[in-house]
């Protein structure tokens, strides 16, 4: 699946121009139809910040568990990742991560849609052969998910031999049963979008909306896939499984689009070389759309496997969740489970539909100078720092907003302040007046006071919004039981009764040993959303790495820390991001404390995906 509109201008690195993604969907008028085409029944064949994850969840050894196979889009590799795709693929992590809590055994793919005209028209622009531009571009995605701490367990290529072997067959399935035939169509074709437009949908002079350039007609002999066949199954499916298409504003949207009548959309191009042969008319290229659609299921194939649909189906499909971008909701709801009841495979599960991203409430433009480039934001700011903006300020399925200060601010506030400040000076105390050891377990320290109740609470609330994908909310209870530690803290002022030495000093020592209780339930909690973070603040209680990466949500419990439990030496684990401003001689001036000011709501002109 080529990677989600961007209705913007963006800056290309390594001198690739700039091109919008296709969104492929095919309105057409049937002119003339040809035979339907038989083939015999014989073609059917019934980590730490590791970039590869390898823990693939703390399930029982010997255990045959049902996966989670979660996806991101497959994106395409017209021009390097923007910030739309990273954050698909942070929200995808965090939700892998956070199952993999659970005890399951997860399995997160990831990659890139490699087909396609506008692949060979943006390799042919920067003078490099369309193989050689997508391994660039994929090798660029591979990069930028391990500075973001991806841990995916697949990343697929749709230039895979193995992943054109499963569309061959796949193709012969639904050939087989008479699904696909050839027929020549003429619309109106917009080039930018790469698909043909409604009449109804275009502006004056039959201009796209997208890109107010005016549509040419276009027609083509090609091959058609009989999606109108399958609207009443699709009915039937959304109406007796509502939670298909999340959140339920989507589904709205996906039911009125079957509502409105499903045509047929061709599924091969003729003039686009670039492409996986259709396996019986090598003059004719798969359609990107048919092809990318099915990286999902040849992903789940393992190395040296038997290359078969069943062999990949039997590794774990059906997907527990498709997570996508709004923009590209038709082809995952409509398109893709059409095309899995013609080859008798199983639905996903789920696909979610999340929102878009603006700039201080603009839309993004390289022309307005404010798009927001992903690897310059995280060498900038770090993998946690965007990973929990964008998790914690963007309500996860709505469009979302970012500028960068309210960026430093929230980071600041929450996670050097809140969380990282609360641990540091709860470590500086322990040292100074108990030699960094606990003087008895958390359980013991914690009787007869609220605060493990308002703990055990908000825990419980967090679980429940990772669940129900509300990664905002889930964020916002964690972060509530840092607010309540610095409260805690305030109230008790462990440093006074330190002074006051015999019972009061035996109380303040129990109070830091129930605070830092607090910090190793955050860091637990956390860890789907800020796992380098929360590396840092297992380790500083002492724990080793091997325990924090072989974490289970059950630990969340209160009563992990022991009596004598000895903790590392304080030290910060998350500073202070300074904004730097540049003086009227445009040196750098020094780095000024950021003011947090009230901001005014802007009407939203135009959107990049989120």
């Amino acid at each position: 699946m080529a990677v989600a509109r961007m209705n913007m201008n963006c800056s290309i690195q390594s001198s690739l121009s700039c091109i919008l993604k296709p969104s492929y969907f095919f309105n057409f008028k049937t002119t003339q139809f040809k035979n339907r085409l038989y083939f015999p029944q014989n073609h059917l064949i019934s980590s730490k910040r590791s970039l590869l994850c390898t823990c693939s969840g703390n399930f029982q050894a010997g255990e045959k568990a049902e996966p989670f196979v979660i996806t991101t889009p497959l994106y395409y590799v017209n021009a390097p990742p923007h910030m739309g795709s990273a954050y698909s693929t942070i929200a995808a992590d965090a939700i892998a991560r956070f199952q993999r809590l659970l005890g399951k055994r997860v399995i997160l793919i990831t990659g890139t849609d490699e087909h396609g005209e506008k692949i060979a028209t943006a390799a042919s622009a920067c003078g490099s052969s369309p193989r050689e531009h997508c391994d660039v571009i994929s090798q660029a995605y591979k990069m930028l998910w391990k500075d973001l701490d991806i841990a995916y367990d697949k990343f697929i290529r749709t230039t895979d031999p193995k992943h054109e072997a499963i569309v061959e067959e796949f193709y012969f399935r639904v050939l087989a049963k008479n699904d696909i035939y050839r027929a020549d169509y003429e619309g109106l074709y917009c080039v930018n979008c790469e698909e043909y437009k409604d009449e109804k949908e275009l502006l004056e002079n039959n201009c796209c909306p997208t890109h107010l350039k005016s549509c040419v007609p276009r027609k083509e002999d090609n091959y058609f896939f009989a999606l109108s066949k399958y609207q009443k199954p699709l009915e039937e499916i959304l109406e007796q499984n509502p939670d298909f298409v999340q959140p339920s504003y989507r589904l709205n949207e996906v039911q009125g689009w079957i509502k409105n009548g499903l045509r047929d959309f061709s599924i091969s191009r003729a003039a686009v070389e670039w492409g996986i042969p259709v396996p019986t008319d090598n003059k004719q290229t798969i359609y990107v759309w048919f092809d990318a659609l099915l990286g999902y299921i040849s992903a789940l194939l393992e190395d040296k496997e038997q290359i078969s649909l069943q062999s990949a189906v039997s590794s774990g499909w059906p997907a527990s969740l498709h997570l996508i971008g709004k923009d590209i909701l038709r082809f995952h709801a409509v398109y893709w489970p059409a095309m899995l009841m013609s080859a008798g495979l199983s639905l996903p599960k789920m696909v979610f539909g999340h929102g878009f991203l603006t700039k201080d409430g603009m839309k993004m433009g390289k022309s307005l100078g404010n798009t927001i480039e992903p690897n310059e934001l995280v060498h900038k700011f770090g993998a946690d720092a965007v990973r929990y903006f964008f998790l914690r300020e963007v309500e996860f399925g709505s469009d979302g907003d970012y500028s960068e200060e309210r960026f430093v601010n929230i980071v600041n506030a929450h996670l050097a302040n809140t969380i990282g400040n609360l641990l540091n000076r709860t470590l500086g105390l322990l040292k100074k007046n108990c030699q960094l050891t606990l003087v008895v377990d958390s359980t013991i320290a914690a009787e007869g006071k609220d605060f493990k109740d308002t703990v055990e609470e908000l825990v419980e609330k967090a679980r429940i919004n990772y669940e129900n994908l509300s990664l905002s909310s889930a964020c916002e209870a964690v972060l509530e039981i840092g607010n309540a530690g610095n409260l805690y803290m305030d109230k008790h002022q462990p440093w006074s009764l330190f002074k006051q030495g015999g019972a009061a000093s035996e109380a303040a020592a129990k109070d830091l040993v129930v605070i830092l209780e607090a910090m190793r339930i955050i860091a637990i909690a956390l860890s789907p959303v800020a796992p380098s973070l929360c590396r840092q603040i297992y380790e500083q209680l002492g724990y080793s790495e091997d325990q924090f990466d072989n974490l289970n949500w059950s630990e969340t419990k209160w009563g992990g820390l022991k009596g004598g439990q000895v903790m590392a030496q304080p030290k910060p684990v998350f500073a202070r991001i300074e904004q730097i401003k540049e003086n009227e001689n445009g040196a750098e001036a020094a780095p000024q404390k950021v003011v947090k000011k009230k901001e005014k709501k802007q009407k939203v002109q135009g959107v990049i995906e989120a």
